[in-house]
């Protein structure tokens, strides 16, 4: 996939394409710490089976720049499922299917949430919708899964971030995902991402505006208030969830069937962490494109 790029309200965004002009499209949204790349072995079946892809690199990421110094470098939830919609506008596309990871999940959700007319499907991976409240109960096995999210709140963790992101990026790799063992090539690839300008104002943003520690950006406020509590979702949704995961628990996704009003499945990856679109994309992509084929989302 070549990259290109389009502008938006307040981004440049870098993204990558396959597939015809003309045929139906799906984002594929890549998370934190990832980039455009993690869908490089899913891509191809989706273009395969006739879908236009389009994969833009998240604001923060890659090549992907805010067009005004003034703008803030936020990284708040209701920002990043924003950026999909105006990405969307910015290449005239009507309908799509949203699929996302980790902060993509996010944003996938929060788009098909927030605009049902535009998002005809919506494919999660290893994110259950409606698990971002701050004053949710949170199991202590989670919480000890968390621990990079309060460690960014400090001093020393924007620090460790700030001066050796590469180091820390790559030991939540491995942690995440205990039982894959990937290469330095396909690390190394992705890390570059990571140097981007505003990465690091985003990175630290988003996980800090989560927890209340620091503000999000005053233009999402309304866009807030109709996240909070969690709406119902109206279009197919697919959760996929790696029974490995040790970054979000695969319980962290499980009975969350009332906050779906169209039709709604869960599946585990079998052997795959908290990346299964890197880890098992045979299975993924075979997953989707069965989903796709029964939820029917272009009519």
């Amino acid at each position: 996939m070549e990259p290109k790029k389009v502008r938006t309200r307040l981004l440049e965004v870098a993204y990558l394409e396959a597939g015809q002009a003309e045929h139906d499209p799906v984002l594929l949204l890549h998370g934190w710490p990832d980039d455009a790349l993690t869908w490089q072995a899913v891509a191809p079946g989706l273009v395969e089976a006739g879908y236009r892809v389009l994969v833009p690199y998240l604001r923060g990421f890659g090549e992907t720049r805010f067009l005004d110094d003034a703008t803030a470098r936020s990284g708040q939830l209701s920002a990043l499922g924003s950026d999909v919609i105006e990405f969307a506008d910015a290449l005239g596309l009507g309908k799509f299917v949203a699929v996302g990871h980790d902060w993509g999940a996010r944003a996938a959700y929060i788009a098909a949430a927030l605009h049902p007319d535009r998002v005809t499907n919506c494919v999660a991976l290893s994110v259950g919708w409606g698990t971002n409240d701050p004053n949710q109960a949170l199991a202590l096995s989670q919480a000890r899964n968390y621990w990079y999210h309060w460690f960014l709140a400090t001093s020393r963790g924007e620090a460790v971030l700030r001066e050796t992101p590469k180091d820390f990026t790559r030991f939540l790799w491995s942690t995440w995902s205990p039982q894959w063992k990937f290469g330095d090539a396909e690390f190394e690839a992705t890390a570059k991402s990571f140097e981007n300008p505003d990465w690091f104002a985003v990175t630290l943003n988003s996980y800090r505006n989560r927890w209340g520690w620091a503000l999000g950006d005053p233009q999402y406020a309304e866009m807030d208030a109709k996240l909070n509590p969690a709406p119902r979702i109206p279009v197919p949704t697919l959760v996929l969830h790696g029974d490995g995961d040790a970054c979000n628990a695969p319980a962290t996704s499980e009975g969350r069937e009332a906050m779906f009003s169209g039709l709604y499945r869960r599946r585990l990856v079998p052997g795959a962490g908290h990346f299964p679109q890197r880890e098992k994309p045979g299975f993924v992509s075979a997953a989707m494109l069965e989903w796709l084929s029964a939820t029917r989302p272009f009519g």
